[in-house]
């Protein structure tokens, strides 16, 4: 008796699916606008239907408004999760382009003893600017509290000490 209700649940659940399938896909296809998308969250809907297709209360809604409801949620944490990943990647470009500074360049080009030789032949104000920026890792307005000046002139000056630098490495190159 037990293994013929198993065969009905399993005949009722791919009715669901057979009869249901095409109206969620289009649906999330209404949400998404990207048809790879819509076939992955239909069928994570689907999945995620079946496990709780106990829970569902024929004398609330209609199968197709709660199976909507599912898609909708799906959707939503599938959104979530891409708008976590995108965050990320803008976060890790951004650590790559800081990369690209002069600072960087020398510390991963040159030997740290040689950069910390080229940064003592700054004045001390544009000395301590590199090391509140590069060690300290201080925001330029945090560094212009410490000297009582500006954000902007915290930037200028910092900007001024990479150009002396570059200077520097140029006439050590010549």
């Amino acid at each position: 008796m037990k293994e013929q209700a198993k065969r009905g649940d399993m005949v009722e659940r791919e009715d669901i699916y057979g009869n249901y399938a095409d109206f969620i896909y289009r649906y999330i296809m209404t949400l998404t606008h990207n048809s790879h998308a819509a076939e992955e969250l239909t069928q994570e809907t689907f999945y995620q239907a079946m496990k709780s297709l106990d829970s569902f209360d024929e004398g609330k809604s209609k199968l197709s408004t709660w199976l909507c409801a599912i898609a909708r949620n799906v959707w939503l944490q599938e959104v979530n999760r891409e708008k976590k990943r995108i965050r990320l990647a803008d976060r890790l470009k951004v650590e790559e382009a800081g990369f690209h500074h002069v600072e960087e360049e020398l510390l991963k080009g040159e030997a740290k003893v040689e950069f910390f030789k080229r940064v003592r032949g700054l004045d001390e104000k544009k000395r301590e600017i590199l090391y509140l920026r590069l060690l300290g890792e201080l925001s330029f307005k945090e560094i212009g509290t410490v000297f009582g000046e500006s954000e902007n002139w915290a930037r200028v000056t910092f900007y001024r000490a990479k150009q002396e630098m570059r200077k520097g490495v140029k006439r050590d190159e010549s």
